[in-house]
């Protein structure tokens, strides 16, 4: 049974239910069938849809970018579409779901950041993180246990500069003295911690293995331009 059919099955049981449920189901004391995998789908549609709760509103370019992340196969949208509202329709606040996804990957600090990188992903989509998005990604942060400087280093990661790109020293978590033998090192570093395998390793499922290729394509592509800019030969990760 996949995921999604998964999904479904609990949606079904569930009826129109929810006080607490979907909490519970996030809860790694009261797994679903199938393990954290579902437990992390779920988990991004349900912050996801707490996020849109705080903004007030869910662009077109949003949901855009959130069907980008989350491959979601043909048959399986009403099911994530009614997930999505009985999220921001339950009594539980974000911050519990938010504990539950942290103890739930408690383990696997990365898993915590693409979590937060979809967030992010999604409330720059239509071009503009507003105030209140801001601070309710900033309370997800502190929940996961990521400190100012890092919440800030993950931020910054996110914001287009004018030329239309990101800055390459901020996607790495360097500053532009940060020397070569350091640029290596790090990009080597976060290879590792980000390559999708390792993501499944740690129970990423692979319907949300976009998570992970947009991150890897973000770190490869802020070190090819420092690493050409430098005149650097390619590392090996």
């Amino acid at each position: 049974m996949s995921i999604w059919q998964r999904i479904a099955a609990f949606l079904s049981a569930l009826g129109d239910s929810i006080a607490g449920s979907i909490t519970a189901i996030l809860d790694p004391d009261n797994w679903m069938p199938g393990g954290r995998d579902a437990a992390f789908t779920m988990s991004i549609i349900a912050l996801s849809a707490k996020m849109a709760v705080a903004d007030g509103i869910v662009s077109p370019r949003e949901m855009r970018t959130f069907h980008k992340l989350v491959d979601i196969p043909e048959g399986a949208d009403e099911h994530v579409e009614r997930f999505f509202a009985l999220a921001q329709q339950d009594v539980a606040g974000f911050d519990t779901y938010a504990r539950k996804v942290r103890k739930l990957f408690i383990d696997s600090p990365a898993s915590l950041e693409h979590v937060l990188d979809a967030l992010f992903e999604i409330a720059t989509a239509d071009g503009i993180v507003h105030e209140r998005e801001l601070a309710y990604l900033k309370a997800i942060s502190d929940i996961f246990g990521f400190d100012d400087v890092r919440f800030e280093q993950i931020a910054r990661q996110h914001v287009i500069m004018p030329n239309g790109r990101r800055d390459p020293y901020a996607v790495l978590g360097l500053i532009p003295d940060a020397t070569d033998e350091e640029l290596r090192r790090t990009y080597r570093r976060l290879v590792a911690e980000h390559h999708p395998d390792r993501m499944i390793a740690k129970g990423v499922p692979e319907e949300l293995m976009g998570l992970a290729t947009t991150k890897m394509a973000a770190i490869n592509a802020a070190y090819g331009e420092i690493s050409q800019a430098r005149g650097l030969k390619p590392a090996i990760a």
